[in-house]
């Protein structure tokens, strides 16, 4: 994650370190969102600008500002949440993130702020969909990751209060009015795919110097 006044900086950044730029996606979307290749290590890196969008939206300009080497635990927390075709992967990252931190109402230091993400539900139907189905098939599938006793009764007791504080704050009216259509109406996007970029080393320098240059202009 990154602020959209940084992606001069940002893109500078990523050319010396040697990676090439998804052209076509920046230009674009590199108003919220950038795209950088190492080809030789075949690794992805995915900066979101202010805004983080994949499933459903959040709005982290704000939040950004909280902490200067990450976004908040919550705020990271919601990005697990929010995917609709969950994995275990997902599974995994939060049961680790819920278990290692206590639910607050503030982001105070190794807290997460349980408060946070319940307003974030308060106000949209389609979260507070996404969010609690992903809370209920982590509390069912806790058994199969075969956890010590008490690992998984304190990751059990994080969910469980996670999950009160969605379901007990007061709701707004637009997220009322939603939730009679229900699921009758997609309430989540389904992100793209990305698609994998194969160069050959000659393309691969051109594409940086080219790059570069443009960044200097």
């Amino acid at each position: 994650m990154g602020l959209s006044k940084q992606a001069r900086n940002i893109k500078s950044l990523f050319l010396e370190l040697g990676y090439a730029p998804r052209e076509v996606f920046n230009a674009y979307y590199g108003d919220q969102r950038l795209i950088f290749n190492d080809l030789t290590n075949e690794r992805r890196i995915d900066i979101f600008l202010d805004i983080f969008k994949m499933c459903h939206k959040f709005d982290f300009k704000k939040r950004l500002e909280l902490n200067k080497t990450t976004i908040p635990l919550a705020d990271l927390l919601a990005t697990k949440l929010q995917v609709v075709h969950i994995t275990e992967r997902e599974y995994r990252d939060i049961i680790a993130l819920i278990h290692d931190h206590e639910i607050g109402d503030s982001d105070g230091p190794e807290t997460i702020n349980g408060l946070r993400l319940a307003e974030l539900c308060s106000d949209d139907w389609g979260i507070y969909k996404t969010f609690t189905t992903n809370i209920g098939f982590i509390l069912a599938a806790l058994k199969e990751f075969q956890l010590d006793s008490e690992y998984e009764n304190l990751t059990r007791k994080h969910i469980e209060e996670l999950n009160s504080r969605i379901e007990n704050i007061p709701k707004t009216t637009g997220w009322k009015l939603r939730a009679k259509i229900g699921e009758k109406k997609r309430w989540y996007e389904l992100p793209e795919d990305d698609k994998k970029v194969i160069v050959s080393p000659s393309q691969l320098a051109e594409q940086l110097q080219a790059a570069k240059k443009n960044s200097v202009q």
